[in-house]
This record gives structure tokens, sequence and C-alpha cells, in this order.
């Protein structure tokens, strides 16, 4: 008799309201149509649970505002600028998403990155090794560095802030010893490297067959799992939410695909981040290790008396950082043409950061997605490319960063109070 209370109560969507019970949106949308989209909307707001929202609002305003100041912030060559230019960033703030999850951080990335790249530039160039190998050993060095710092940490038990915080400054050495008197090592901008920021997909086919890949991958991927839920007799979507949500995905795609094809083609650099973003998505959302790294977010006592491995989760999860510092490492490379002494310093790790956490990743772990870093360096891209054109002066810029920062973890603090009220959290 318990249990058909408790079923009615999950089902039944007027029973809901005025409830903060976690109700299947699915259910919402079957019983109410469209109608029960905003049902679901005012129950997430009433939860604190805001997610992307507030980032997409600011990027729709950011793109109106400097839009109405200059024409050419929207034009082709500005936009396929700004989606090369962030790929180095995002691809860092991946990594650091993966360490945020666990609620710790890791400030060392910007000297990693800058590892990276002396590393690829001293063995290819200095001393004469394929260059695609040089490669593999400097994503290579970034894992082991990363997977250093998680062990003085998990194994250790010293805090997360302090160890990476003393790589920060280590590696930072390091780097400048394997650029040796000269600071600055010049790559070949026709080599593996150069061409991770320099090579356009120039047929008007790439960028359009990326956009179709991705919005029949999407449809078909949520196609499939409906029917999988239907069979297993669980709430699944209608044909009719998947259909609105594959259209707004070819809206963007296509859109962007014509905007690319207008100045110089599908940008490589771009093509890889995407691939990274649905890989690590796909991990972290549909595996069991990325479940248990968004347990350890929620609770590492929890995550302990339930059996999960809490140090080896942690290690590898600061070897992906690394990783991945590695990787925004070669593309910052890339976009210079070298590696010197200034690579991975100024304000590159203050971007990562904020790239992931204005993209909504939140700071107390336990909440947010690979996806996040995308969101979040538009954002931070988007802002400098606009001031750039008006011509504001770099200071301005940092503090407009600053305070999109401030406003994001505010915002992100409210959400969690909110949550722990609703007793989500």
């Amino acid at each position: 008799m318990t249990t058909d209370k408790t079923s009615t109560a999950v089902v039944n969507p007027e029973a809901a309201k005025g409830a903060d019970i976690a109700v299947d949106p699915r259910l919402l949308v079957r019983e109410q149509g469209l109608g029960g989209y905003l049902t679901e909307f005012k129950r997430k707001m009433r939860g604190g649970d805001l997610g992307s929202i507030p980032v997409i609002v600011g990027l729709l305003i950011i793109c109106v505002v400097f839009q109405s100041l200059n024409s050419e912030f929207l034009s082709a060559k500005n936009v396929s600028d700004i989606a090369v230019t962030m790929v180095a960033t995002g691809m860092m703030a991946v990594g650091i998403i993966f360490v945020l999850l666990l609620g710790e951080i890791d400030l060392s990335v910007g000297s990693v990155s800058g590892v990276s790249g002396a590393v690829v530039a001293v063995l290819s160039v200095t001393h004469g090794m394929i260059e695609w190998l040089a490669v593999l050993i400097a994503i290579a060095s970034g894992a082991v560095i990363g997977a250093i710092h998680g062990f003085f940490f998990a194994r250790i038990g010293a805090p997360a802030f302090a160890v990476t915080l003393a790589g920060l400054l280590f590696w930072l050495g390091f780097m400048l010893q394997l650029l040796g008197d000269t600071g600055t090592i010049n790559l070949d901008s026709d080599g593996v490297v150069g061409k991770l920021t320099t090579y356009y997909f120039a047929d008007v086919a790439a960028a359009y067959g990326l956009a179709a890949v991705a919005v029949i991958g999407y449809f078909l991927s949520a196609f499939l799992d409906t029917r999988r839920r239907e069979a297993a007799g669980v709430p699944s979507r209608p044909i009719i939410d998947i259909a609105i949500r594959t259209a707004v995905l070819a809206v963007f795609g296509f859109g962007a695909a014509f905007m690319f094809n207008q100045y110089r083609g599908l940008p490589l650099a771009l093509v890889l981040f995407l691939v990274v973003l649905v890989g690590t998505d796909f991990v972290l959302r549909r595996t069991a290790y990325g479940r248990k790294i968004f347990a350890l977010g929620g609770s590492v006592e929890a995550s302990r008396r339930a059996g999960i491995n809490v140090t080896a989760i942690r290690v590898s999860v600061f070897a992906i950082a690394g990783t991945f510092a590695a990787i925004g490492g070669l593309f910052w490379a890339s976009k210079i043409a070298a590696a010197n002494q200034g690579s991975g310093g100024g304000d590159l790790l203050m971007n990562v950061i904020a790239a992931a956490v204005i993209g909504g990743t939140s700071l107390f772990g336990g909440r947010g997605r690979t996806w996040n870093a995308l969101l979040g360096v538009m954002v931070i891209v988007s802002i400098q490319y606009g001031l750039a054109l008006e011509g504001i002066a770099t200071p301005i810029n940092y503090m407009i960063t600053g305070a999109v920062l401030l406003v994001t973890v505010v915002i992100d603090s409210i959400t969690r109070k909110t949550q722990k009220t609703a007793g989500r959290a």
C-alpha cells in the first residue's frame, strides 16, 4: 500500500505542484504537453537548480551589446577567431572541471601547459625528434605531473591547494630551465603543433557535414534512449520533445557552419575541442568511473563506505587535469608558433578556472559537466574580443572578467543554499 502511494505522488504532476518533489520532466511533458516544461521549470527555480540558464542568458547579452557597439563582432572572421582562440583555455578548463567535481582545485595547470610547449619545442626543434612523438611525450608528461600532484594529495594527505601551488612554482622553474638562456624556441608553423590552430577544412561540406553528424547523432541517441526507457517501463521523453531539441541544435549547428564557411572554413582546433567535450561528457555521465567522481564530490566518506577506491579516483582525476593542461599548452604554443618564458603565465590560470566556474561547474564539488567549459570560455573570450574591437584597455578587461566571475560564484553559493533549504543538497 505504501508503494502505491509513493508511485502516485511521483507520477501525478498535480500532486507535485507546491512541493519540491523531483518529478521526472519526461512525466510532466507526457501528462501536460509543453505546459509540463513550465511546471518543471518553476520547480527547478524553487529548488535553486538554475543549470546553464544564467551563463546562456549572459552570453546572449554579451553578443547583443557588443554587436550593437560594433557590427564586426558577429562577423564571420571574428566568430572564427573566437572559436580558435578559446580552444586552448577550453581544453585546460575541461581538466579543471574534473578536479572541481571533487571539490578541489589545481593551481598548477598554467605551468604544466608551459612545460608541455617547452617539451615539444626542445625535443622536436633542439634535438630533432619526430614532432608527433614529441607531442605524445609532452602529453604524457602532463599526465605524469598530474599524477604526482594527485599522489601527494590523495596518498600523503597534503591539501590540494598547497600541492598544486608548489607545483605551479616548481614546473614554472622547470619550464624556464628547459628553454635555456634564449628563453624562446620557435616552432614550425607547418608542423603538427603549428597546424593545430592554423588548419581549416576549406571545403564547405566539412562544416555542414559536422553539423549534420551532430544533429543526427543527437537525435538517434535521444530516440534510442527513449525506446530503451519505454521497454524498461520507465519515464521517457516523447518524440515531440526530442524533435524540438533537435531543431534547436540544428539551428545553432548549421548557423555556425554557415559563419565558418563565410571565412576560411571549419577550424581543426574547434573540431578537436568538440570531440574532447563529447568524449569526456560520455565518461562522466555514462560510465561507472564518472559516477564515482560525482559521488566523491558529494561525500568522500559515503563513497569510501560504498567501496569506491577514493585514492585511485583522486590520483586519476589530477592526472586527467595534467593531461588536458598539456594539451592546452600545445594549442597555446601553436597559437604563437613558439614556446617561450611567458607560456602558461599571465592570466591563463585565472581564465581557466573562471571558464569552468562561469560555465556552471560548482566550486563546492559534485555538480558540473564538461560542456560547461565551452560555455564559460565562450563568455571570457567573447568579452576579450568585444573589448578589443572597442579599443578598451586590458585593465578594464580584467575588471569585467573578475566581476563576471564574482557574480557566478555568488549565484553558485545562493543556489547551493537554496538547494539545501529545499532538501536537495
